[in-house]
């Protein structure tokens, strides 16, 4: 005799569990220090302060362990934002590239103290020849860009087959990945400048009047509206085990991107490994998108002398 019971999953399988009255631990916890509080107070200072006066003086604090407890803002509870609220506030807001402290500047120059600029801690440590980010004790990470597939202009049978690729590679997925979908300005300057010059190549007078017309295009569609270009990224992260941890870790995230270039590219997608010139150009234009793009020759080492004629 077989019997199957029928179980909810909630769609977010990350959500805590509730254990009291639909509560969870953490607002379990609130709730009975907020109550111990005022159970406490009343039992030190009930025969001394008037019941009215107790309770006007209780009440904010319970409302606000209540607030705790159950309220949230953007999705966060409100407990971990005031604390993050918290640590943003204490928080240096000034952040320099440095090694260590910042030294306190020397006691003979005559400015105007204020707050010293903290060195600036990122989980990167550079970008390997290899392309691969440098995370330290943390290990490495590969990046990759993934093309697209027109999901909404295939047929239903289509579709089921798109989702089963795709469901094949996340339940082979052995290590964390993630998924970023980025917009990015698209520059028509060299495009134009492309179109003009091979006008004046081209081997009858229509096709070049048909180039600088679309050329002209170009630049009116570029002054009118700001392009975006669409980008998918593929990161994959593996930790640093043992003696020979980053060599290790290298393989495995080739192996996992290559892996991933394999089932996805059932479905007609690529999966392109950045090489580490695109890495750097990738992390500059995520922190500054306004800037213009980096010298073709990469930037600068540490060493390398910058002169008014270029790098010596």
């Amino acid at each position: 005799m077989s019997w199957s019971e029928v179980v909810r999953i909630p769609a977010d399988v990350e959500q805590p569990d509730k254990i009291v009255w639909g509560f969870t631990a953490r607002q379990v916890v609130i709730l009975a220090v907020t109550g111990g509080a005022l159970y406490l107070a009343y039992v030190t200072f009930g025969e001394e302060i008037p019941p009215a006066a107790l309770g006007a003086l209780a009440l904010p604090v319970a409302v606000l362990g209540i607030l705790l407890a159950i309220g949230t803002h953007d999705g966060i509870s409100l407990d971990r934002f005031a604390l993050a609220a918290l640590r943003h506030q204490r928080a240096p807001k000034h952040l320099v590239t440095a090694p260590e402290d910042v030294p306190a500047p020397p006691g003979w120059i005559a400015a105007k103290p204020g707050p010293l600029p903290a060195p600036l801690r990122l989980p990167a440590r550079g970008v390997a020849g290899d392309g691969l980010l440098d995370l330290g004790p943390d290990g490495v990470a590969a990046i990759a860009e993934v093309s697209t597939v027109s999901f909404a202009l295939r047929t239903p049978e289509e579709q089921d087959g798109l989702v089963a690729v795709f469901g094949r590679w996340l339940n082979s997925l052995s290590g964390p990945v993630q998924i970023l979908v980025r917009a990015e300005r698209v520059d028509l300057t060299e495009t134009v400048t492309a179109l003009h010059d091979s006008a004046r190549q081209l081997p009858h007078p229509a096709l070049a009047s048909a180039a600088r017309e679309h050329a002209a295009f170009l630049s009116e569609l570029a002054t009118r509206h700001e392009l975006l270009r669409r980008q998918v990224l593929l990161v994959v992260r593996e930790p640093a085990v043992g003696g020979n941890g980053r060599a290790s870790a290298a393989a495995r995230a080739y192996r996992r991107l290559d892996e991933a270039a394999r089932l996805l590219g059932g479905c007609g997608i690529t999966v392109r490994l950045l090489d580490a010139a695109a890495v750097t150009a990738l992390l500059a234009s995520c922190f500054d998108p306004t800037a213009p793009p980096l010298p073709a020759d990469g930037p600068a080492a540490d060493d390398a002398v910058i002169g008014r004629g270029g790098r010596r």
